[in-house]
């Protein structure tokens, strides 16, 4: 969508086929968003299972178990068609073999969930879970690098490098961010240690 100029379009969709009058929309961009609401179900309903008991945590399970089917079959589907779409993915992986521990712990991650369901490890399976969707986001940085909006030219693709911020300001920027992860890491320490645990549902929970 970034043409020569530096102008920048993407009509919301066009015939929701993949080619060079593309949309935000299309065939392949809705299978993935299912696919991230399914993932988010499963992760979801994996928490709601192990921080719950009695009836809410047993519906909750069922759920994560039967998105779980949804995801396994989309994530193996996304994958084989995003090679045909995006031939930069399976070239990067095929010049760094180093990258494939991304993937494999998607793979892994996606495989433990079941796994641990089965022994009823509820946190190992919501675990599970978070290596799952962090071998996907990791595996498509991976896999587009360096680009970071690929363009139908491929001169046109915003790269980590035509895309950066000015040396001051991504200095500046580490510092903030560096401060800004040690309070959330803080705060989130704070908050799981609190709230460790099962919640406890008794007659007087709603007082």
């Amino acid at each position: 969508p970034l043409d020569g100029s530096g102008f920048f379009f993407e009509p919301l969709w066009t015939d929701f086929r993949l080619g060079n009058e593309t949309g935000i929309l299309d065939w392949y961009t809705i299978l993935v968003g299912v696919l991230a609401l399914l993932a988010l179900v499963m992760h979801g309903g994996l928490w709601v299972q192990m921080k719950t008991s009695g009836e809410v945590s047993s519906r909750a399970g069922k759920l994560a178990t039967r998105s779980w089917w949804g995801v396994l079959a989309l994530t193996a589907t996304i994958t084989g068609i995003t090679f045909r779409v995006q031939p930069q993915v399976l070239a990067n992986f095929s010049a760094r073999p180093w990258g494939l521990v991304f993937p494999l712990l998607a793979v892994g991650g996606l495989a433990g969930v079941v796994f641990e369901l089965r022994k009823r490890s509820e946190p190992r399976a919501f675990l599970a879970s978070c290596a799952y969707l962090t071998g996907m986001l990791t595996s498509v940085v991976f896999g587009v690098y360096p680009m970071v909006l690929p363009a139908r030219n491929p001169l046109y693709s915003l790269t980590v490098t035509n895309a950066k911020a000015g040396n001051y300001g991504l200095k500046i920027g580490l510092v903030w961010w560096v401060l800004g992860m040690i309070l959330a890491a803080g705060y989130f320490t704070f908050v799981y240690r609190s709230f460790a645990g099962k919640v406890a549902v008794d007659k007087d929970s709603h007082r």
